[in-house]
């Protein structure tokens, strides 16, 4: 009976041993987070997909073209207006003309690479929850595939209007909610790198 006791006394021991040694070993899914935020901190939303260079010009006969600079120009970050452009042989036509106000040049994001050139952002994507990752059972392994939800950070209020997200659909896609995302993720000499992140979809947060 001493011997049976004994016995069940160990192989609890080694049990707890062994939960508590995997537990050691447990994948670490706040460095996942770091990592991810660390990728996005430096690539922000914009409102262009390039760089746009000021004063600009579009023909107030063609909403494609004013849709979106009537937006930022009612969100007070340029300033419009009316001129005459001639053509030669047809007469002329009426343009709006665009530049930079005080308060977009306080907001302007410039071109690094092109002198004169930017863009109008308003913030960064950022990793809410690490929601699993593979291999999820090896706590060693050097890479891992992390499934994760994501929503655009400190956006700003001139964003964030009705109008604003009608002339730029990209801004109402990013600023709808949490999106989803799947990034490849490899240890380093200096930790956790993000090497590709896959296309993003729409989704709702589980509860």
């Amino acid at each position: 009976m001493y011997a049976k006791r004994v016995l069940s006394l160990a192989i609890c021991g080694a049990m707890v041993m062994a939960a508590g040694c995997r537990k050691t070993n447990m994948v670490d899914k706040s460095a996942f987070k770091s990592a991810i935020n660390n990728y996005y901190s430096s690539r922000q939303e914009c409102v262009w997909p390039d760089a746009k260079k000021f004063p600009a010009q579009a023909d107030t006969s063609n909403d494609e073209q004013t849709k979106g600079y009537d937006a930022l120009t009612d969100a007070g970050l340029l300033m419009r207006k009316s001129a005459e452009k001639k053509r030669f042989l047809i007469g002329s036509k009426q343009v709006n003309d665009y530049d930079l106000s005080d308060l977009g040049r306080s907001t302007w994001t410039v071109d690094q690479t092109q002198p004169g050139y930017g863009n109008f952002c308003f913030g960064h994507r950022e990793a809410t929850t690490i929601d699993s990752f593979t291999p999820a059972d090896n706590a060693d392994a050097t890479q891992y595939s992390v499934n994760y939800h994501l929503h655009v950070a400190n956006v700003p209020s001139w964003a964030s209007t009705t109008e604003m997200k009608t002339a730029f659909p990209n801004i109402a896609a990013d600023t709808s909610g949490q999106q989803t995302a799947t990034a490849t993720i490899v240890k380093s000499n200096s930790g956790w790198q993000v090497t590709s992140v896959q296309p993003l979809g729409d989704t709702t947060l589980p509860q």
